[in-house]
């Protein structure tokens, strides 16, 4: 099984909990050890429930892709030791604009930028994740973290994407887009999913049709 349906204490938005790579998944201290241990199974790797910014909303504060994670100088100093301490490979981004989940998009060909972030953290962040950086938007917004999700060669996106938009991001991230919606209706992607190669989690306010576009959309149901 490779999909996991699912809330965090009665809330459908999961992928303001978590993020994950091929490697390991970082989920909130507030996800359940029961659900933690699912979502395991179904992304294929090691989960690490932790704290950021002195919160489990890791999905807002976290970015990266298989070379690592970017985390807001905002993180305390106990939350970084963790991490060390976990062994995973990070690198603290000085920002004002501190949701980095919600500010970047990433794969490991690729990073799509909020046009909001200086063009130190850009610099910082670029180096980080070792990809191409350029600034953009996706449905005009600078919240491009926050409208989409990916997997490997292939990007599900706010259904509001400009043919434009679009362009420029397969091009950047080499990714197919396919445009859709999760928790019944709702544009904003990456709130509604947590995504690796081996699998997806999304939230249980998500339609069979919406749960279904995501499989195709990311790669994992071939037709």
């Amino acid at each position: 099984m490779h999909v996991l349906i699912t809330d965090i204490n009665g809330n459908p938005n999961v992928g303001l909990y978590g993020f994950a790579n091929d490697h390991f998944c970082l989920l909130g201290e507030e996800v359940p050890e029961a659900t933690a241990k699912q979502m395991g199974q179904v992304l294929g790797v090691p989960v690490h429930r932790i704290s950021l910014c002195g919160t489990s909303l890791i999905g807002v504060f976290c970015a990266g892709n298989n070379h690592g994670v970017v985390i807001p100088d905002i993180v305390f100093a106990d939350e970084r030791k963790h991490l060390e301490k976990l062994g995973i490979p990070f690198t603290v981004i000085k920002t004002r604009h501190t949701a980095l989940g919600n500010n970047l998009l990433c794969n490991d060909s690729g990073c799509l930028a909020s046009n909001e972030l200086s063009a130190d953290a850009k610099k910082s962040i670029r180096q980080a994740l070792d990809v191409p950086l350029k600034p953009g938007n996706i449905a005009t917004l600078d919240i491009v973290g926050s409208c989409a999700a990916v997997n490997a060669g292939y990007c599900l996106v706010n259904k509001h994407i400009t043919p434009e938009e679009q362009a420029y991001i397969e091009e950047l991230l080499g990714v197919v887009c396919t445009t859709g919606t999760l928790n019944m209706g709702s544009p904003f992607i990456r709130s509604g999913i947590i995504c690796n190669k081996n699998g997806f989690v999304t939230g249980n306010a998500s339609g069979g049709p919406e749960i279904t576009n995501a499989d195709q959309a990311l790669g994992y149901l071939k037709i």
